[in-house]
C-alpha cells in the first residue's frame, strides 16, 4: 500500500516531503469551511453573529464546530464578551494570521477562470497584485522554475 493510503479502520500514513507537508496542512485547514472562516477573520475580530451574517452558507452548528476546532488547533482565540448568555468574539492567533498569504494565493487561483473577476490592486499605483515567493534575506523574488525545484528537493 502506498504512503498516504489507508485501509478501513487504519490511520493514514503521512507521505514524505512536500506531499507530507501539504497533507499536514490539509489535515488542519483542508475542510470545506475553515479557510473561508479564516479569511473572514483576516480583517479583525468577529462575533459569532457577525460571522453568520458574513458567511450565510455555513450552518450555525457547522460554524460552531469549525471555530472550536480552529481554537483547538491554535488558529483562533475565543474570548467571551458576555457571560450570560455566553457569547464569544473570535480572532486569529499569530498562527492563524500566517495563513493570510496562502489564503490570498488560493483566492487568486480560484479567480483565474472568472473573466468578470478583478484582481486585487496596489493602492499606490493601481497595478494588479501578484502572489509570489520571495527570499526574506536578499529580498528577491523566486521565479517559478527555482520554486518548483526547491519544492521537489524538500
Amino acid at each position: 500500500m502506498a504512503a498516504g493510503e489507508q485501509r478501513d479502520g487504519e490511520a493514514a500514513e503521512r507521505p514524505p516531503g512536500v506531499a507530507g507537508d501539504l497533507w499536514a496542512a490539509a489535515e488542519q485547514v483542508g475542510d470545506r469551511w475553515t479557510l473561508v472562516i479564516a479569511a473572514a477573520l483576516l480583517d479583525g475580530p468577529r462575533r459569532f453573529g457577525d460571522l453568520q451574517r458574513e458567511l450565510p452558507e455555513i450552518a450555525p452548528n457547522v460554524l460552531v464546530a469549525r471555530l472550536r476546532r480552529m481554537a483547538a488547533l491554535g488558529l483562533v482565540t475565543a474570548e467571551p464578551y458576555t457571560r450570560r448568555p455566553p457569547r464569544m468574539v473570535y480572532e486569529l492567533t499569530p498562527a492563524g494570521r500566517e495563513l493570510a498569504p496562502a489564503l490570498r494565493a488560493l483566492a487568486a487561483w480560484g479567480r483565474r477562470g472568472d473573466p468578470g473577476a478583478d484582481a486585487p490592486r496596489h493602492d499606490l499605483c493601481g497595478a494588479p497584485l501578484e502572489v509570489r515567493l520571495w527570499c526574506p534575506v536578499c529580498g528577491r523574488p523566486v521565479d517559478e522554475d527555482d520554486a518548483h525545484e526547491e519544492l521537489h528537493r524538500l
